[in-house]
């Protein structure tokens, strides 16, 4: 099982990225996906979660109206737009495949948001 994040970079604030989470090895499709991410010193913060048929997402409070969570289970690849972003959107942003039975994670990828 391999969840692989990239995209992610040095970006101005109000600045946008799309961060990728490759996923092999499962059956993708029966997973629901999650991103969450950890700035220094802070707890691990659940971002954004899409269902498994990707007809339903949830957000933070805080990326409510500038993230999008989408997937597209043909490619087993899942995507985070991020928008207008922030110096507080600062973290590493790790990539999450969960069911029942099962809870994957990736190693992550760094956002890092300043001037």
């Amino acid at each position: 099982v391999q969840l692989v994040e990239s995209g992610g970079d040095l970006v101005q604030p109000g600045g946008s990225l799309r961060l990728s989470c490759d996923c092999r090895g499962f059956t993708f499709s029966r997973f629901g996906v999650s991103w969450y991410r950890q700035a220094p010193g802070k707890e691990r913060e659940l971002v954004a979660t899409i269902i498994s048929s990707g007809s339903r997402s949830t957000y933070a409070d805080s990326v409510k109206g500038r993230f999008t969570i989408s997937r597209d289970n043909a490619k087993n690849m899942a995507y985070l737009q991020m928008n207008s972003l922030k110096p507080e959107d600062t973290a590493v942003y790790l990539c999450n495949a969960r069911n029942s039975r099962y809870d994957y994670w990736g190693r992550g990828t760094q956002v890092t948001v300043s001037s």
